[in-house]
């Protein structure tokens, strides 16, 4: 499989709408992948205006690196969420950031990425397979109360420790380093598989959250964003699973409540140095884009403006 892999990008319009484009505008675009939202933005951008984007994977770098080659206004970088900042390097800040968090379909559908458990395939899992613990390592070394922990927090899985036991079980004979060979282990595991889902699913989704640190780096992330738009700035936040969802949704919450003052107390909300105010209610893909796509049936889409 190759970067021409096929990728619906999701909630497109929606998500650009929601950034409100000026022409002159410099926006930044933190999840690349193969380029969807970067393209739409960049139709709505003037001469005087500047898209960057960020992605872990080399694989959409190289892409991005063909588009910056087409258009001026177009720029992309290679790093993670914790490198935001010195990335986009933009001091006079930035009039919108957009979030399209999670696994892309090029890479799901990579079976020498290691992310599916219904193709045999190295078991990789890294955004950026250039650096890091791969999955196949990590399994290796955890141990086995670590592999439940992770399987819990992150899956939100219901027998972590019986499959976290079998995991020891098995690699304490043999080598686990195939995506099948470890989608089978956590099939065995499991007394009761839920209807019209795969056993692996949940595991896989945690063994990947943990390798790749997805939630520390997103809540890095959000941190950081308020502080790098400008006034009127808005963040846009596209999310594919419960963990991350509740993360982003405390997160805007918090930082449009502002500080927590005594119940009462004679103060105007602008005293309450709130940083965000949130914009709308949250966006799911319409009934035609799930039946299109089909992995969009998860999203949702969360926005706030900075004050």
């Amino acid at each position: 499989m190759t970067e021409d892999l096929l990728h619906q990008t999701v909630l497109l319009h929606e998500a650009v709408t929601a950034l409100k484009v000026i022409e002159d505008g410099c926006y930044v675009d933190g999840t690349f992948g193969r380029g969807g939202h970067s393209r739409q933005i960049l139709k709505k951008l003037g001469s005087d205006g500047c898209l960057i984007a960020i992605d872990k994977d080399v694989r959409a770098v190289e892409q991005g690196e063909r588009l910056a080659a087409e258009d001026s206004r177009f720029s992309i970088r290679q790093g993670s969420f914790l490198q935001v900042a010195e990335l986009i390097g933009h001091e006079d800040g930035i009039d919108g950031l957009l979030l399209d968090l999670g696994v892309s379909s090029p890479q799901l559908d990579d079976a020498s990425r290691g992310f599916s458990f219904m193709k045999a395939g190295p078991l990789d899992m890294r955004m950026d397979d250039t650096s890091g613990q791969s999955a196949a390592d990590w399994i290796h070394e955890a141990e086995e109360g670590e592999i439940a922990r992770v399987l819990k927090e992150y899956g939100e899985e219901r027998f972590a420790r019986r499959i976290a036991r079998a995991i020891v079980g098995v690699r304490s004979e043999s080598e686990i380093t195939d995506t099948l060979q470890l989608a089978g282990i956590i099939s065995a595991a499991i007394p009761r598989h839920e209807k019209h889902k795969h056993p692996a699913t949940r595991s896989f989704q945690a063994i990947r959250i943990h390798i790749n640190r997805e939630l520390e780096e997103l809540e890095s992330m959000l941190q950081v964003a308020v502080g790098l738009l400008k006034q009127g700035g808005r963040l846009v936040v596209i999310s594919f699973h419960s963990l991350e969802d509740r993360l982003v949704k405390r997160f805007m919450k918090a930082q449009a409540l502002g500080e927590r003052l005594p119940a009462g107390l004679p103060v105007q909300y602008e005293q309450t140095n709130a940083a965000l105010k949130l914009i709308g209610k949250p966006i799911f893909p319409t009934k035609q884009e799930v039946e299109f796509n089909p992995r969009s049936r998860s999203a949702v889409m969360r926005v706030a403006e900075k004050l």
